[in-house]
C-alpha cells in the first residue's frame, strides 16, 4: 500500500517525548530544527521519525525521495514502514556525512536489532544503484564491531562469574557494569582499529584486573582472592610541596603480575602479550582519565559521562546496552542456537575430556597458543642448520638478511602502530618478532626439501635473492597476522572494508609486489605442515585475490612478463589450452618461481658462484649457439603458473554463474568460456586496473546478446552478488578512462565490446571460432592436513592427523561421537570395545548393503591408501586397511587387558 499522505492542519500525529536515547544528537548544531511546513506532503509518522532524530531539511527530503524510488520493491520485505523509513535514513546521513543520531538511536526508534536493520539496509539496494561503496563500507565495519563487542561481553559475562560472589543486594553487578563501561572507553580510546578481537580482550583483562585488586576480598572467589599478591606497595601520601610534581607525574598502579597470569591462565591468553598491553596503552588510558592516581573504584557517573561522550562521537553502538540486555543488541536466535548445539562433552554417559563450545575468543586465543608452540625456541635467531645452509653459500647471505630484518621491522612495526592505535607500536614489534621466527623455520624447510630434491647445498643464488626474502617474511607475518585476527577477509576482501590491516597492507608495507608474493604461497603452505585449516584457506583467499585484481594494477612486473612473452619469436602462448585438461601438477618450488627468467638483466650472479637450478643461460650464451637468429627468451615458469591457475579460478567463477542464470542454456557456457579465456590471453590489458569478474560478466552478457538469450546485466549482477567472495564495487566502479570509473554497463559499452566486436561477432557467425579446453578443477590446490578424512570402504569413521600433542582429541573433532588418538592415553578399556562393536556393526552394515544393493560404478577418488590410487579405496571382498588395523589392535588390547587382570591378583598375594 502507498503511504498515506500527510494532511494540512493534522495536529492528532504528536512529536514523541524524547528519550535520552534521542534526545542528544551528535551533532546538533549541524541539524537546525525541522520545519513542518515544509514536509506537509509527507506521511505524518515520517516527519515525526525524522523530528526524534533530529534530522534536517535536506535529509528530511532527500530519505523520502530514496523511499519513493524503492518503495514498489520493498512492498513484499516483512516489516513497517517506519523500519524502512530508518534505514532510508541511515543511507542518507551515512552518505552525507552528517552527525545527526546514532545507529542506536535509530535502532530505537525503529524497533529492531542491530543484525535485523543491517539486512533490511542491504534490501534497499534493489536496484543496485542505492547503496553507495560508502554506506556499504559502514555496514561491513558495523557488522565486524558488533560481532566482536559482542564476543567480548559474552566472556566478559562468563569471566565474571569466575571471579565476584553473587551477593544478595547485588553488588557485583554494579562493579561489573562499571568495569564493563570502563572497558568500552578505554578500548574507544586506546585503539583506533576497535574491531582487532584480541588486543580488545587483551585489554578487557587489564580493566579486570584493575577492579579485582580493589576490590575487598569478600567479593571475589576463592581463586582471585588468592591470586592477589600480599606486597602490593600500598599508596603513598604526598606532600603539599611535591602535589605539583606528582601532578605532572602521576603514581603509576602496580601491575598485579600475579593476578595477571591467573586471569591470563584462566582464559588461555598470554601473560607477556597482556603484560605488554597493560603497560602501554592500558597505563596510557589511566593516566589520560586521572584513574592512575586514585586506588578506590572509578566514579560511575564520570565513566558513564565520558564513555557517552566518545559513543555520541562516533555516531556508533552503545556497547552498554549488551550489560543490560537491550533488544537492539541481542544475537538473532538462530546464532545462539548454533552455538547451543556445540557439544559439551562427547556423550553423558561417557569418560573424556570435555570439550568446551568453540567461541571467537577461545578460538582466537587456541590458534595464537598453536602458533607460539609450534615455532622454534631459539628466538629471531636462524638455526644452526640454517646458518650452516648460509655459510655454505658462494655469497653469505647472513649480514644481508640482518640488515633487511632490521629496517623491515623498524617499518613495519611503525605501520601497524599507525593502523592500530597509538601506543600500539609495541604489539608490532611483538608481531614481526613472531613472524621472523616463522620466516627462519619456513626458509629451512625449503631448503631441506631442496636439497633432498638436488643433491646440492650451495644456495648462493636463491638466498642472495632479495624478492624471495621479503615475500617470504610477508607471508609469515600475514599468517601471524591472520592468527590474531587482525588480517581477514570480509565482503570479497576489498581494500576498503574489514580492518585496516587486511590483506594486501603487508604488501604495501614491505613494498613488495603481488605477483611476486604469488610466488611463494604454494611453497610456503607445503612447507609448512602445521598450518591451521583457516590459515590455509587465509593464504588461498590471498593467492585468488592476487590473480583476480592485485596483480593487474599498473605497475607489476606481471604486463612486463607478459609483453616479453608476447614479443618473443616464437610467440608462445603463456599457458597452452592443450594443458586445460590435465590436473593442475607441477614441480615448480619456490626456487623455480624465484629464479626463473623473468627480468635477466636485474638478477646478477657473481662470477664464481654456481648455478642453482632451474639454469638459465646467459644472454652471451644464447646469441653463441643461434648467432642469425634474435635470442630466445626462456619461458617463465612463474608466469605459465600464474596463468594456469587463472584460468582454473576463472572458470570455477563462471560455471557458478553459468549455474544461476544459464541452467536452461548450458551450450552457451563453453561459448562464454571461449571468449573469456581469449580476452585473458590476447588482450590482457583489459585487466589493467581491473577485476577478473568484470570481464566475466562481460563475456557471459556478450554471448547471451549474439546467442539471442535475453539476459540482462541487471540479472547478472544480481546473480553475482549471491556468489561467495564478491564486492558491488566489481559492478558499480569499473576503470573506463585513466581516472575515470563508471558501472559495468558502460565498461561494457564504450571498453569491452569496442575491444573485441569481431571476435564476438564471430560466434554469431556459420564459423565460429573453435571452442576452448574447459580446464580441470581441482577441489583445492592445497591440501588441508586437519580435515578429517572418511576411512576408505566405511560409511561413518572418519581420521583426523594429529597435529600437535598439546592438542586433545576432543578439541581435534568437537562433532565427533568418538574420537581414537594413536599414540596418546586413550583411557578406559571399555573404549576399545565400543571400537570393536562400531566396526563390527560398520562391516555388517556393509555386507547389508552390499546384498541388497545393486552395484554401484566407480566413486570419484577420495583417498590415496598406500600410495595407490582406488575408486573407493577398499579392496574386492575385503575391509579397508584401517578397519583391519583397528580390528587388531583392540584384539591386542583385550588380550593384554585381560593378562593383566590375571595378574593383579597374584601381585596382590605376595609380600611386600
Amino acid at each position: 500500500m502507498p503511504p498515506k499522505k500527510r494532511h494540512s492542519g493534522t495536529t492528532q500525529n504528536k512529536e514523541p517525548k524524547p528519550s535520552a536515547d534521542s534526545a542528544s544528537p551528535p551533532d546538533k548544531q549541524d541539524s537546525p530544527e525541522l520545519s513542518e511546513k515544509k514536509h506537509r506532503e509527507k506521511h505524518a509518522e515520517f516527519v515525526s521519525l525524522c523530528k526524534s532524530l533530529h534530522v534536517s531539511d535536506l535529509v528530511c527530503d532527500r530519505a523520502w525521495t530514496l523511499w519513493e524510488s524503492v518503495r514498489e520493491s520493498m512492498d513484499k520485505v516483512p516489516g513497517s514502514q517506519q523500519r524502512l523509513w530508518g534505514a532510508c535514513l541511515f543511507v542518507i546521513i551515512t552518505d552525507m556525512d552528517t552527525g545527526s543520531f546514532t545507529v542506536t538511536q535509530v535502532l530505537k526508534a525503529v524497533s529492531l536489532n542491530l543484525k535485523q536493520f543491517l539486512a533490511l539496509v542491504r534490501q534497499l539496494d534493489v536496484n543496485l544503484d542505492t547503496i553507495s561503496m560508502k554506506v556499504n563500507s559502514a555496514l561491513t565495519r558495523l557488522e565486524k564491531k558488533y560481532d566482536v563487542m559482542l564476543a567480548l561481553y559474552q566472556r566478559f559475562e562468563k569471566t565474571c562469574k569466575n571471579i565476584f560472589v553473587l551477593t544478595s543486594d547485588g553488588r557485583e553487578r554494579e562493579t561489573m557494569r562499571t568495569c564493563w563501561t570502563m572497558f568500552l572507553l578505554a578500548k574507544g580510546r586506546a585503539l583506533q582499529m576497535e574491531d582487532d578481537l584480541v588486543i580488545s580482550f587483551q585489554l578487557l583483562l587489564c580493566t579486570l584486573e584493575l577492579f579485582i585488586k580493589r576490590c575487598s576480598s569478600d567479593q571475589l572467589q576463592s581463586l582471585y582472592q588468592s591470586a592477589i599478591s600480599k606486597v602490593l606497595s600500598p599508596p603513598t601520601r604526598t606532600s603539599r610541596r611535591n602535589q605539583s610534581k606528582a601532578k605532572s607525574r602521576p603514581s603509576e598502579p602496580e601491575v598485579d603480575a600475579q593476578l595477571l597470569e591467573t586471569l591470563c591462565k584462566d582464559n588461555e591468553c598470554n601473560f607477556e602479550e597482556v603484560k605488554n598491553v597493560y603497560q602501554t596503552s592500558f597505563l596510557a588510558f589511566l593516566d589520560s582519565t586521572d584513574l592512575s592516581r586514585s586506588i578506590d573504584f572509578p566514579q560511575v557517573n564520570d565513566v558513564n559521562q565520558q564513555y557517552e561522550e566518545l559513543y555520541l562521537k562516533s555516531r556508533d553502538i552503545d556497547g552498554r546496552l549488551f550489560f543490560d540486555g537491550d533488544e537492539t543488541v541481542l544475537p538473532p536466535k538462530f546464532e545462539i542456537s548454533k552455538v547451543e548445539r556445540t557439544p559439551k562433552k562427547n556423550q553423558p554417559e561417557e569418560d573424556g575430556p570435555m570439550i568446551p563450545p568453540q567461541t571467537p575468543i577461545r578460538a582466537a586465543m587456541t590458534s595464537i597458543r598453536m602458533l607460539r608452540g609450534d615455532l622454534p625456541s631459539n628466538g629471531d635467531q636462524p638455526s644452526t642448520t640454517l646458518t650452516t645452509y648460509f655459510k655454505n653459500c658462494t655469497v653469505d647471505p647472513t649480514q644481508d638478511v640482518q640488515k633487511r630484518l632490521e629496517t623491515l621491522g623498524q617499518v613495519f612495526s611503525q605501520k601497524f602502530g599507525e593502523a592500530v592505535g597509538p601506543h600500539c607500536v609495541v604489539y608490532g614489534r611483538q608481531r614481526f618478532a613472531l613472524g621472523v621466527r616463522l620466516y627462519y623455520k619456513v626458509m629451512e624447510a625449503m631448503l631441506k626439501s631442496e636439497e633432498k630434491r638436488l643433491s646440492v647445498q650451495n644456495f648462493s643464488k636463491l638466498l642472495n635473492d632479495f624478492t624471495f626474502h621479503t615475500s617470504l617474511l610477508a607471508c609469515s607475518l600475514e599468517v601471524v597476522m591472520a592468527t590474531y585476527e587482525e588480517s581477514s577477509f570480509k565482503n570479497g576482501g576489498s581494500d576498503q572494508t574489514g580492518t585496516n590491516l587486511c590483506f594486501p597492507w603487508i604488501l604495501n608495507v614491505l613494498n613488495l609486489s603481488a605477483f611476486d608474493f604469488y610466488k611463494v604461497i604454494e611453497s610456503f603452505i607445503k612447507a609448512e605442515p602445521t598450518l591451521s585449516k583457516d590459515i590455509i584457506k587465509h593464504l588461498e583467499t590471498c593467492e585468488n585475490l592476487i590473480m583476480e585484481r592485485i596483480a593487474w594494477r599498473t605497475g607489476s612486473p606481471l604486463f612486463e612478463l607478459l609483453k616479453q612473452e608476447h614479443a618473443s619469436a616464437a610467440a608462445e602462448p603463456v599457458e597452452t589450452p592443450a594443458s586445460f585438461s590435465q590436473p593442475l601438477q607441477h614441480s615448480h618450488t619456490a626456487a623455480d618461481l624465484y629464479l626463473t627468467p623473468t627480468r635477466p638483466a636485474s638478477r646478477v650472479l657473481p662470477p664464481d658462484s654456481p648455478a642453482t637450478p632451474p639454469q638459465q643461460p646467459t644472454a652471451s650464451q644464447s646469441t653463441s649457439q643461434a648467432p642469425c637468429q634474435a635470442p630466445r627468451q626462456p619461458k617463465s615458469n612463474s608466469l605459465s603458473l600464474f596463468y594456469k591457475k587463472l584460468y582454473r579460478l576463472a572458470y570455477t567463477r563462471l560455471k557458478t554463474l553459468c549455474s544461476y542464470l544459464l541452467s536452461s542454456h548450458p551450450e552457451l557456457e563453453p561459448i562464454i568460456w571461449t571468449l573469456f579465456q581469449y580476452t585473458l590471453q590476447h588482450e590482457y590489458e583489459l585487466m589493467r586496473d581491473r577485476h577478473l569478474d568484470q570481464l566475466m560478466m562481460s563475456a557471459m552478457y556478450a554471448i547471451c546478446k549474439v546467442k539471442s538469450v535475453d539476459l540482462r546485466f541487471k540479472s547478472i549482477v544480481s546473480a553475482y552478488k549471491n556468489m561467495t567472495n564478491t564486492n558491488q564495487e566489481t559492478f558499480k566502479n569499473v576503470l573506463i578512462i585513466e581516472g575515470h570509473y563508471d558501472s559495468i554497463i558502460v565498461f561494457y559499452n564504450q571498453v569491452f565490446m569496442q575491444k573485441l566486436k569481431t571476435n564476438i561477432l564471430q560466434h554469431a557467425s556459420i564459423r565460429p571460432p573453435p571452442l576452448s579446453p574447459i580446464p580441470q578443477i581441482p577441489r583445492s590446490p592445497y591440501k588441508l592436513p586437519n580435515s578429517p578424512l572418511r576411512v576408505p570402504g566405511s560409511n561413518n569413521i572418519y581420521i583426523s592427523p594429529l597435529r600437535s600433542s598439546r592438542m586433545s582429541p576432543g578439541i581435534m573433532t568437537p562433532r565427533s561421537r568418538m574420537l581414537v588418538s594413536i599414540g596418546e592415553s586413550f583411557g578406559l578399556g571399555n573404549r576399545f570395545q565400543k571400537i570393536n562393536q562400531m566396526v563390527n556393526s560398520e562391516r555388517s552394515h556393509k555386507r547389508t548393503m552390499d546384498q541388497s544393493a545393486a552395484i554401484k560404478p566407480l566413486k570419484k577418488l577420495r583417498f590415496d591408501v598406500d600410495g595407490q590410487d582406488e575408486a573407493d579405496g577398499s579392496k574386492p571382498g575385503g575391509d579397508s586397511t584401517l578397519i583391519q588395523k583397528l580390528t587388531e589392535m583392540s584384539s591386542t588390547w583385550s588380550r593384554m587387558h585381560e593378562q593383566k587382570m590375571k595378574e593383579e591378583p597374584e601381585t596382590r598375594d605376595e609380600p611386600q
